[in-house]
């Protein structure tokens, strides 16, 4: 892993020595949803630092999970003279007008981790690729529950995100797709009937609602000692809440739970035993991608990309840059988070 971190770190020395010379006076907007995500404020964070090293002037904005306040917050970096405009978005399909005032301007738009849709005005899209997170999570509890040689059944459950978020659907349909051979087969049982995205989505991805939801499973579903055998979180602030809703209702064997994104929390709980594993997306990773989108865009150079089919946002296909994943558990995070300085030790005590 420390060989990853240096490559990472030689990939930021990279940018910021070929771009600070034609960076200078240029203006760069970034639009992030919410502080209250640790995720999101380290993309933020990571994203302005990276930019500043390179000369740019970035306007950061976070949007406090309002839609409304994202719009204008991306309207007022079109109109003060950004150049480039990088939107995390709160809601994919809500800042139509923000972007066609882009495209009136000819201002490029980078939707950031969560494809911007139902516009030709988005010019990349910069993630992880999320239909492999869903996929380590479901070969996770897959090889955890070694559903390929055990009798069964097992029971799972199944808690997925925001529905206005289209990376959601990634996640679950990632999941869903190593898991469904075993649900067909009975190997896997869901005593809540719960299965379909529309019944296990989490509004705007809310620990809180998670652990709404989850108490009520438990209440209806497992109040008479019946065991849970997994559970199946798309990210951290919906483990989260399991977890808690877990602690209060709960008395049986821990399940298997899964996650994403290696909060500060859910890597202590973790250790704990009491979340399996979570998907480690390093924020590093992609904020310097995007930063060298950036810089291309801005020279008139061709712009990196890897995947130009896979992320329809129903207008265009959106040429996109894909990070891949990987997965912490106890066996792994010192190495994949400590290791990397990503966290220090004592941020996990």
């Amino acid at each position: 892993m420390k060989k990853v971190f240096a490559l990472v770190m030689a990939l930021v020395m990279a940018l910021g020595l070929c771009s600070f010379a034609s960076a200078e006076g240029q203006k760069v907007g970034v639009s992030m949803p919410t502080k209250d995500l640790q995720r999101w404020n380290q993309d933020g964070e990571n994203m302005q630092k990276l930019l500043e090293e390179a000369g740019y002037t970035v306007d950061l904005q976070f949007a406090s999970n309002d839609v409304q306040q994202q719009l204008n917050q991306v309207t007022n970096m079109i109109n003060s003279g950004c150049e480039v405009v990088v939107i995390a978005a709160i809601e994919g399909s809500s800042l139509g007008s923000a972007l066609d005032l882009a495209k009136e301007k000819g201002i490029p738009v980078i939707a950031y981790d969560r494809l911007l849709m139902d516009s030709d005005a988005v010019s990349y899209y910069a993630t992880f690729d999320n239909y492999m997170v869903g996929t380590k999570q479901g070969t996770y509890i897959k090889e955890a529950l070694d559903l390929e040689n055990a009798e069964g059944p097992f029971a799972l459950e199944i808690t997925a995100g925001d529905p206005g978020d289209n990376n959601a659907r990634y996640f679950y349909q990632g999941a869903i797709d190593v898991l469904q051979p075993y649900l067909d087969a009975g190997k896997l049982t869901v005593k809540s009937g719960q299965i379909d995205f529309t019944d296990v989505a989490t509004p705007t991805w809310k620990t809180e609602v998670a652990q709404t939801r989850a108490d009520g499973i438990l209440a209806s579903y497992y109040s008479d000692g019946s065991s849970i055998d997994a559970w199946l979180c798309s990210n951290d602030s919906t483990a989260l809440g399991v977890t808690n809703a877990l602690d209060a209702n709960y008395d049986g064997d821990w399940p298997i739970i899964t996650g994403q994104d290696c909060d500060i929390s859910n890597v202590k709980n973790m250790i704990a035993g009491k979340q399996a594993m979570s998907v480690f997306k390093d924020t590093r990773t992609l904020a310097a991608q995007v930063v060298k989108m950036v810089g291309q865009i801005l020279a008139g150079e061709t712009v990196d990309v890897n995947d130009t089919e896979t992320y329809n946002n129903n207008v265009i296909v959106v040429p996109s840059f894909l990070c891949e994943p990987v997965f912490a558990d106890v066996n792994n995070y010192a190495e994949l988070l400590l290791d990397s300085g990503y966290y220090t030790a004592d941020q996990l005590q």
